[in-house]
């Protein structure tokens, strides 16, 4: 049986605050720095995520742990953004991030949404591989926004059509 078939989708609640900080702080450290946008998005999600707009997403295991998360951001008019993406290790390349990205999608698409953006690493091989598989194609350098990230290197948008 695919580990994924166990994982349920929820939206998230305060509970879930600790878990949507550690871990994307994980990840992050384990190939880069902490920046500030890590810090204003992961200290206070339901302020500067949820607040203005956004959702975010939790994966959780039978026992109600949190396994994976992911976040909607207001981008611009129409388009969210894709953030804050994380597996936890222990369940990486379970279908964890496939059953997540299927419900983000979903989920841009109710809210609204016309399109999807992200900003990655090229370091993060399966994220970035992950994306393409969900129809996310990479932006040319003139289609370019300006990051906060200093370890941004892959942009990538997915229309969703429709709306």
């Amino acid at each position: 049986m695919n580990y994924a078939t166990e994982i349920r989708i929820v939206a998230f609640e305060p509970r879930h605050a600790r878990a949507f900080h550690d871990l994307n702080v994980a990840w992050v450290e384990r190939f880069f720095a902490l920046e500030a946008k890590d810090r204003l998005l992961l200290e206070q999600p339901e302020v500067e995520i949820i607040g203005k707009g956004g959702h975010i997403l939790m994966a959780e295991d039978e026992s109600m742990t949190a396994v994976g998360c992911v976040s909607l951001v207001p981008y611009c008019e129409g388009t969210l953004e894709l953030a804050k993406m994380a597996v936890a290790d222990n369940v990486q390349g379970k279908g964890v991030g496939g059953k997540l990205m299927a419900a983000t999608v979903e989920k841009a698409r109710e809210l609204g949404a016309r399109a999807l953006y992200l900003e990655s690493n090229a370091q993060l091989g399966p994220a970035v591989r992950l994306y393409e598989r969900a129809g996310f194609r990479h932006l040319s350098s003139d289609e370019r926004p300006a990051s906060p990230y200093v370890r941004a290197d892959v942009f990538m948008r997915l229309e969703l059509g429709g709306q």
